[in-house]
């Protein structure tokens, strides 16, 4: 193995980050080309996955991109909650494997048994699970423990899809992509809560402002935002009414927005990698508020679950990628101009979507358009910027 290869297999974050910004620009590609061949009249009548193209769209981007960045991330900082050791290169290298093979037999689908695929694509989340699982018993706090639940409702969800895939269940596709979804969100609520006030705490303690000016979160905010986090993907497998997960989504949306209120965003607004933060926050607010909305039959279902993928999943991803590459990587954590103009992007991208199924007529296929070129543009931007720094040993300290 190379000096670089070493490097770059050495830590999760190097393997998982990177390769989470590639294939959200391969994949944003594949989409972005199908929908301007519809868009100019055209037809594509033969695609080597044996769903429908949206199907493949909507599983890749939250169980292929999503399970990537939630790679990165957890191998990442489970070590450092339990004060465990790194996973190995060997570990890096066969679940970096495994997760593309998953891809591949995703992509490759019409020509592989549907059972082989699902086992395929099903094989990583348990390997991760079971991997940070293993550390957290080293040290099992409670508030670290729950990810362990949230990667589970995460990976039934993918498991409802290809049960349907399969031909074993007629209605279960639309609970799993919906339950995976919102899983991610659910790890959203508690991490953002988490880093994004003590972060921005952080950042104002550098500069001296005084203790008034700081974040003030609320214990009681803070538990109802974590109880609604873990009860709504739940509600939605258990199958409640529409009406009843949609109430809970209103208040765990509304909960969401209170706690941000309460975080200082408008002093972020000089310093991106901060603002970032706050942005994924927000859009994951609006978008549970208004897709319990959607419940009631109260505008698009598709339009907020675009606000949740693209503008919560999307940008809080990228907000903590780019973040975590740089202090786990021993550089200053300002984000370089390029991943701070992919920040805006995912965020204009989002609206756009949204925009795009709220209404309807000629504007509908540019607006997609729009916001798919926002997508790539931002994660094209985001992984030549972070390529050089995972390949890359950390700088040697000054003085």
């Amino acid at each position: 193995m190379t000096a670089r290869l070493s490097i770059f297999f050495s830590e999760g974050f190097r393997v998982f980050f990177l390769a989470a910004g590639l294939f959200a620009v391969v994949s944003g590609l594949i989409w972005e080309t199908w929908l301007g061949v519809q868009y100019l009249g055209g037809t594509i009548n033969e695609m080597p996955f044996a769903v429908t193209p949206h199907q493949w769209h909507a599983h890749e981007m939250i169980f292929g991109y999503g399970s990537t960045a939630l790679g990165g991330f957890l191998l990442t900082a489970v070590p450092s909650w339990t004060g465990t050791q790194a996973a190995r290169h060997i570990f890096v290298i066969v679940t970096a494997g495994i997760w593309l093979l998953g891809r591949l037999a995703i992509w490759y689908s019409g020509a592989l048994p549907a059972g082989l695929v699902a086992v395929l694509d099903l094989a990583f989340l348990p390997i991760l699970i079971a991997k940070i699982a293993a550390q957290l018993a080293k040290r099992p706090k409670p508030q670290n423990v729950m990810f362990v639940l949230f990667l589970s409702m995460v990976w039934v969800g993918n498991l409802l899809v290809h049960l349907e895939w399969m031909g074993l269940t007629s209605d279960t596709l639309d609970t799993g992509m919906r339950a995976g979804l919102l899983g991610l969100c659910s790890m959203i609520a508690v991490l953002g809560g988490r880093v994004t006030p003590a972060f921005t705490r952080n950042a104002m303690k550098r500069v001296e402002l005084p203790e008034s000016r700081w974040p003030h979160p609320t214990e009681t905010l803070g538990k109802l935002g974590l109880a609604l986090a873990i009860a709504l993907p739940l509600t939605l497998l258990f199958g409640l009414p529409e009406r009843a997960v949609g109430a809970l989504a209103i208040l765990s949306g509304l909960v969401q927005l209170a706690r941000l209120s309460r975080w200082r965003g408008r002093w972020t607004l000089g310093q991106p990698i901060l603002l970032a933060l706050h942005l994924g926050m927000a859009m994951l607010g609006t978008g549970l508020v208004l897709w319990g909305l959607a419940g009631f039959g109260l505008g698009s279902e598709v339009a907020a679950l675009h606000l949740l993928g693209i503008g919560a999943v999307g940008g809080m991803t990228l907000a903590v990628m780019s973040r975590a590459v740089l202090g786990h990587s021993g550089r200053a954590l300002i984000a370089p101009g390029p991943v701070a103009v992919a920040y805006f992007l995912v965020a204009a991208g989002a609206v756009l979507r949204w925009i795009s199924s709220e209404m309807s007529g000629d504007l509908y296929f540019p607006l997609v358009l729009a916001s798919g070129g926002c997508w790539i543009l931002a994660f094209t931007l985001y992984t030549i910027s972070v390529l050089p720094i995972v390949t890359a040993p950390r700088p040697a300290r000054q003085g």
